[in-house]
Parts: structure tokens; C-alpha cells; sequence
């Protein structure tokens, strides 16, 4: 089958379409663990320098990070995650306990521990009733016209 001219209005490639490129998520995560300086990231990322000047610059323009300067002779600056970064943070908790449940089982970086002192385990609830969500209690609606869930409909 074709690749279609126009595929499904989604905000999961809307997403991904700013946070998917390398290295970007884990921008974010370095940031989230209050290691913004340009050379905490390199170290701790590994990614190349113009690369990670790219990233940071397209999140800073996104409104995912904010830029301040912590020093002005040289001139070095600091990045911080906005309201909008740290609503992405519990992406990042989930996607890291699917890591470690699924590939590194038996060697885990790195624990998060909750305020109330046990391990955080990250679960989506719903929001009305409170229960996790499961894969077979979820229905989906797609809201873009011209749209089923198998597809476009037809012209």
C-alpha cells in the first residue's frame, strides 16, 4: 500500500514532531534531574555539541525550556523546564518504567522515589474515575473529519 499525501491528523506525531528527534527527550530528562548547563548535557548526554545546540534552541523556541544566563563573562547559560516541560515529565517516568521492565530488567540506571518514600511505579489513571487505564476498557473517537479508526473515509 502507498504512503498516503495525507496521513491521520494526530498529536501523537504532532508531539513527536518536536520531542522525537534524537537526543531531544533526553534534553529533557537531564533537565527534569536539574542538570541544565550546556556541559552537564554534553557529558551527560553524549550527543554532539552543534546537535545539542540545535535541540535546545527548537525547545527553547517551543516553550518546552526556558534560557537564562548564569554568567556573563564568558556568557554561559542555563536551561529550565517550563509548565509545559514538566507536564512531559510523567511521559518520560512512564517511558523509563517500560525500559526497565522490558530492557533492563536486571540493571536498572536509575530508581525515582516518591515523596512518600517508597519507588515510584508511574500508572495512568483516568482522570473522572480514578481507575488505571487498560487497553480493552479504552474506545477511540477520532475528531478530524474525513477520519474512522481504521482510516480516511472515502473521498
Amino acid at each position: 500500500m502507498a504512503a498516503t499525501k495525507d496521513p491521520r491528523p494526530c498529536s501523537i506525531a504532532d508531539a513527536l514532531a518536536l520531542v522525537g528527534e534524537k537526543y531531544s527527550l533526553l534534553v529533557l530528562r537531564e533537565v527534569c534531574l536539574g542538570n541544565g548547563r550546556f556541559d552537564q548535557l554534553v557529558r551527560n548526554i553524549g550527543a554532539p555539541r552543534d546537535i545539542l545546540a540545535t535541540r535546545l534552541r527548537r525547545l527553547v523556541d517551543a516553550g518546552i525550556l526556558t534560557k537564562r544566563a548564569y554568567s556573563e563573562r564568558p556568557q554561559r547559560f542555563e536551561y529550565r523546564p517550563t509548565q509545559a516541560g514538566l507536564e512531559l515529565e510523567p511521559v518520560l517516568l512512564t517511558l523509563m518504567d517500560w525500559g526497565n521492565r522490558h530492557l533492563r530488567a536486571d540493571d536498572r540506571p536509575m530508581v525515582i522515589e516518591h515523596r512518600c518514600g517508597q519507588e515510584l511505579v508511574p500508572v495512568v489513571t483516568c482522570r473522572a474515575c480514578g481507575d488505571p487505564v487498560r487497553h480493552e476498557d479504552l474506545t477511540s473517537h477520532p475528531q478530524s473529519p474525513g477520519w474512522t479508526v481504521s482510516g480516511p473515509t472515502a473521498a
